[in-house]
This record gives structure tokens, sequence and C-alpha cells, in this order.
């Protein structure tokens, strides 16, 4: 089988140990077992980070990296091939339609552009995110500017205080309708922990629609 590991410049050392001995013995034993159990599987790896430099200043196991480092393949920031935006996009945008039952079916041009030029320090992580948010708290049938998140949409660097005070508590209250005032997934979606969505509730006074109000929030 085929062993994907995620983010692999972030495991401790005492991981990469371990890792390095699974590779080199192809075995390993089960949590709480005794027994060797022989494992045959090809490992492929993904970083963000400059391992070769992790490896000069000693942060990574020299000996792991060249175990791993057998054949590489180099993906370009999403800022660097922006051709591919609007077709990541549409992507992202047909799953979440499947998976939320949402009849939002198309990212308005006005969107798109914003999307094309935003510089994606995330890559496509961050923008299969912004398209979820985005068919979240978006209204049918487009994705529009006011539906992405607001660092895509420039907010920040050329708002005043008060405008962006405004612009945060209307799209922390679209979440939470969106979301039927259901915390955990508010939370999930602005990524921020549940104690800042209940401070954010407390601190711009939202209140849940009537129509609601007997439901607790979870």
């Amino acid at each position: 089988g085929t062993l994907f590991l995620d983010e692999i410049g972030e495991i401790p050392t005492r991981m990469q140990i371990e890792l390095l001995r699974v590779l080199e013995e192809k075995c390993f034993t089960r949590v709480g077992g005794s027994e060797q159990v022989h494992a045959d599987f090809r490992v492929i790896c993904a970083t963000n980070k400059d391992l070769d430099r992790a490896v000069r200043e000693g942060r990574f196991r020299e000996d792991f990296y060249y175990r791993i480092n057998v054949f590489t393949i180099e993906a370009p920031p999403l800022r660097d091939r922006r051709i591919d935006i609007p077709l990541l996009a549409e992507h992202f945008l047909r799953r979440f339609e499947r998976q939320m039952d949402r009849r939002i079916t198309s990212i308005s041009p006005e969107a798109m552009e914003l999307m094309t030029g935003h510089d994606w320090p995330g890559n496509v992580r961050e923008l299969c995110n912004a398209i979820e948010r985005a068919m979240v708290v978006g209204t049918p049938p487009s994705i529009t500017p006011e539906a992405l998140p607001m660092h895509t949409r420039g907010v920040g660097a050329t708002g005043t205080g008060d405008a962006l005070v405004q612009v945060e508590r209307r799209h922390i209250a679209e979440v939470l309708d969106r979301t039927d005032w259901n915390i955990t997934q508010a939370a999930r979606i602005l990524q921020i922990d549940r104690v800042t969505v209940y401070n954010k509730i407390k601190k711009f006074k939202l209140v849940r629609a009537q129509a609601g109000a007997a439901r607790n929030h979870r």
C-alpha cells in the first residue's frame, strides 16, 4: 500500500527516528503488542518547509531526510500558477455543492477576479477553505465577493477601524445564521476556536433569531 505523510517537516525528532526504523526494517510493533508485524509499503511525503535548510540547522534528521528524499516533485505556490485558480475553484464548488446540497452553482466574475488576484499564502488548502466558507455563508445562485473571506477581498488593508468592525460583525452573524448557531461548525468555518466565537457573540451583542431561540448553542 501507500502511506501519505502530510507536513512531514512538522513531526518531532522522536517520531522521525521511529519512522526511519520502520522504513529501514520494514516492520513495526503495534501499540500494546509485542509481535513484529511485517510492512511492505511506499511512502509519499508532503511539506511546505525547506527541509534542506532544516537539516543544516539541525531541526530535521539528516538520515531520515535522505531516506525519504528519493524522488522529489516541486509544486509551485498557487500565486505562481494563477491560471489554475479558476479550475480549482470550480472543482471545489462542485464538491461542496454535492456535499452541502446547496443551490450555489457558479462563481460570479467579480468573485473570481478577487480570487485570481489573491496571493493564497495557504495555497490550495486556503482556496478550498475559502470556497467551503463561501458555500456556507453565500446566497444562491452564485458565490459573490461578499461571501469570500475578508482577507481574500482585501479588507484590512484599506478599511477604517469602524468599517472593519462592522464587516467582521456581519460576517460572524452570517456564519452563525447559516450554521443554525452551531458553535462548533461556526468556529470551524471562521477558523477560530469555540471560546473566541462566544467572545465575539458577546462583543457584538449578537442575538439568535427568534425562530430558533428555544434551541441551545452546541
